[in-house]
């Protein structure tokens, strides 16, 4: 067991003991201590000049301490590491801790710290006792631009602003300033949610049924209303003509007895006065694309006609002004 000064060990507890080099040599160490101590299994070196005074795994927190100590005192947390800091859902999961720095800095990456430059920090970053992290609208566009699906980048954007971690200005202004280095796939994220475009299971539908031939245009997340003008629940799509209603019922708006019955509540207020309600699976339309497609063509083609018999209008919903 290693006597840690005062002042060592406060800051070994505060950084969940991950400490530096620099803080090693002022306590009194040698780098040939450290060597030895890393030699013999009693600490370990997990990035450069960093080390953790265990060993063993280190926890998601431990891995963001530490690579916020080898960056440097400017750093700041970004993309799917700040993500998972303020605790998106939908995101991927990932070892690596992405931070931003100075562009004139020279830290490099390493191990599990990825390093970018950056010429502009974000002023809107969080500070938290040991690093900043940027605000959620950066940290979403940043990990947007490392990603190479439209997949998971629809997931973290419909999250970030279905669950007010940001809002479509916020998300605007940094996609600008990102350019066009790296931001075609949040761009059309973007672009489906400023439309109205709920959840990215719904994004997926809208694809699916966009090949179709036989189908008139879809209002997606429309106004309802009954012939007395009382608002009714919002589908995910809706077919006018033939008063078809489609959802995509996602396993998220399912995890508890509550959820479950509102679900029911909104289908039978719309069956009740003859709206046919579709649903499907988020697998059933991204395994299954030309099946779910054929349901509703044929859906439609049975029903065409029926929407002015049955007493529900249906209005689009503007959303905000393009990109």
């Amino acid at each position: 067991m290693v006597d840690l000064t005062p002042q060592l060990a406060e800051a070994a507890h505060l950084q969940q003991q991950i400490v530096t080099r620099s803080q090693l040599l002022a306590a009194g160490f040698d780098d040939m201590f450290l060597y030895r101590q890393a030699r013999r299994g009693h600490w370990q070196r997990v990035l450069p000049a960093t080390y953790a005074l265990f060993t063993g795994a280190l926890t998601d927190e431990q891995r963001r301490i530490s690579a916020s100590l080898y960056a440097g005192l400017d750093a700041q947390l970004t993309g799917l590491a700040a993500l998972a800091w303020y605790g998106f859902r939908y995101s991927p999961r990932t070892d690596d801790v992405h931070l931003i720095v100075p562009h004139g800095t020279r830290r490099k990456s390493s191990g599990h710290a990825l390093i970018s430059r950056a010429l502009t920090l974000d002023g809107r970053a969080r500070r938290t006792a040991l690093y900043p992290v940027c605000s959620p609208a950066r940290a979403v566009v940043d990990a947007a631009r490392d990603l190479r699906h439209l997949r998971p980048v629809r997931a973290i954007v419909a999250e970030a602003v279905q669950r007010g971690f940001t809002d479509l200005p916020a998300l605007d202004e940094e996609i600008r300033r990102a350019r066009r280095s790296r931001t075609a796939l949040i761009r059309k994220a973007f672009s489906e949610v400023v439309v109205g475009t709920r959840s990215a299971p719904e994004a997926e539908l809208r694809d699916c049924l966009a090949d179709s031939k036989l189908l008139p245009e879809i209002l997606w997340n429309p106004r309802l209303t009954n012939r007395e003008g009382r608002a009714l629940p919002t589908p995910d799509g809706y077919l006018t003509d033939a008063a078809v209603a489609l959802e995509v019922d996602s396993q998220e708006f399912h995890f508890s007895p509550g959820d479950w019955a509102r679900t029911l509540d909104r289908h039978n207020e719309l069956s009740r006065l003859g709206v046919l309600i579709l649903h499907f699976t988020p697998a059933q339309v991204r395994r299954e694309p030309a099946r779910v497609r054929r349901t509703v063509e044929d859906a439609y083609a049975s029903r065409r006609g029926l929407g002015t018999a049955v007493g529900v209008r249906a209005e689009p919903r503007v959303g905000m002004a393009g990109t």
